[in-house]
């Protein structure tokens, strides 16, 4: 009876053994269908192009090859004498002597024109409390900040001013603001 029971439980782990087994190869066979369904139909072909490419690549390199040795002289561009290139190199009998002293580099020399740095305008707003306001230039029309430090004269909005301008951190600022 005891050697009956124990050919049962030998009979059934050896089952049990079968059974992980096929399971095993199931889940083998599994895996590779999809490692398999990876490499897709777009993959194959660019490696198709891939390849081709490669095979085009060395096909023209061999061609290069066998034409014959390209020499220094196939490279060289010559330039004749109204800018277009050529590959024909120029006639020495037209060539002209050119003297370097006389190339000049330089940049065109500006005339000085004399600004009035004195501008006038009107002020648009200042805020006696908070000590800072805007001139509007009446030339331009451009506006500039103004600090109460850079008044002469004390202003009120709406009043003609003279004014010099100078680089603040921000930008342009009116400077020695006075009346006029």
């Amino acid at each position: 009876m005891r050697t009956r029971k124990f050919f049962v439980s030998l009979q059934r782990r050896l089952l049990k053994e079968v059974e992980f087994a096929r399971v095993g190869q199931m889940l083998k066979h599994e895996i590779s269908k999809m490692a398999r369904s990876q490499e897709s139909f777009n993959k194959k072909e660019k490696e198709k192009k891939r390849l081709k490419k490669r095979q085009d690549k060395l096909l023209k390199q061999e061609e290069r090859k066998s034409s014959g040795s390209s020499s220094m002289d196939d490279m060289i561009a010559y330039v004749d004498a109204f800018g277009n290139i050529t590959d024909t190199p120029p006639d020495p009998s037209q060539k002209e002597k050119i003297d370097l002293d006389s190339i000049e580099i330089s940049v065109a020399k500006k005339e000085e024109v004399e600004v009035d740095p004195i501008r006038r305008g009107k002020v648009d707003y200042f805020n006696d409390s908070k000590g800072f306001g805007f001139i509007r230039e009446t030339e331009s029309g451009e506006k500039y900040f103004v600090h109460i430090n850079g008044l002469i004269d004390r202003v009120i909005e709406g009043d003609r001013v003279e004014f010099e301008l100078e680089k603040g951190l921000k930008g342009l600022n009116a400077v020695r603001v006075k009346k006029v």
